[in-house]
């Protein structure tokens, strides 16, 4: 059967119709659209807090520093991630301070298999496992059998398959984020072409962040990358939750500017 013309001019009156902004949303979807928003940005503030503990100290000194990204993908020549780890960030957690000289009195005799079991493996399940577990935290080097303490105990930085794990995560679970983010970032009032711009950054800043990783591990005159690349992501995705929730409350101005009826978001 033929279409009807008031089925025409229905589907017309529809392409018609300006696309949905913020002005447009119930308070409820507000409302829903804030909080979500907002407790995204929290969690990334709590994951930058996780990264900055993760990678400072490295290189034997307070703070994060760029030898300390280069030491944590590259490695170094004159110390381990595990020896300068246990006189930095985890000499807190271990519950006798003796401990320390023990892991360290190991790794400089050459982190072999059965003083680890003896001495070392003790040590570790006791005050490491907790935070240093695949099954609790992927990010963070194995400290629950040798096979993973030995990777952090020799000169090296992080291993391929360790990079290949943590980027698989990485890049699914962000993806995720920045999808939903976008997605209300879209109610935003703004030019449209700027617009489309802005969603994809967050997504470039991804990408570029995790293949910064596994370029460091050669070259580690590239630690610079892992941080801009991360810096970008972040900045991008952080200005993107800042403006849709300023323009959901408090900007009422109308924009003058209007995308034509072939404009998509």
């Amino acid at each position: 059967m033929g279409e009807s013309s008031q089925d025409r001019r229905s589907g017309v009156e529809r392409r018609a119709e300006p696309f949905r902004r913020f002005k447009d949303i119930s308070v409820s979807e507000r409302i829903l659209n804030t909080v979500f928003l907002l407790t995204i940005g929290l969690g990334y503030l709590a994951a930058l807090a996780n990264l900055y503990y993760t990678h400072q100290g490295l290189d034997g000194k307070a703070g994060l520093s760029l030898e300390d990204i280069e030491i944590s993908y590259h490695g170094s020549n004159t110390q381990t991630r595990l020896g300068t780890a246990i006189q930095g960030i985890m000499e807190p957690n271990l519950k006798f301070k003796s401990d320390k000289d023990v892991i360290l009195a190991w790794i400089h005799a050459g982190a072999h298999e059965k003083p680890y079991e003896e001495n070392i493996a003790p040590i570790l399940n006791r005050d490491c496992i907790g935070w240093h577990s695949p099954s609790i935290n992927p990010s963070l080097p194995d400290l629950t059998n040798y096979k993973g303490v030995s990777i952090v105990a020799h000169a090296g930085g992080a291993t391929i398959p360790f990079l290949i794990r943590v980027s698989h995560i990485h890049l699914f679970g962000i993806a995720f984020i920045l999808f939903f983010v976008g997605k209300i970032f879209l109610l935003y009032d703004m030019n449209i072409y700027i617009k489309r711009i802005a969603v994809v950054i967050p997504f470039a800043g991804m990408l570029l962040d995790v293949m910064s990783w596994f370029v460091t591990k050669s070259i580690p005159s590239f630690a610079y990358l892992v941080i801009a690349s991360g810096a970008l992501m972040g900045l991008s995705m952080g200005l993107q939750v800042v403006i849709s929730v300023y323009q959901m409350w408090f900007y009422t101005k109308s924009i003058s500017i209007k995308p034509s009826h072939q404009e998509r978001h």
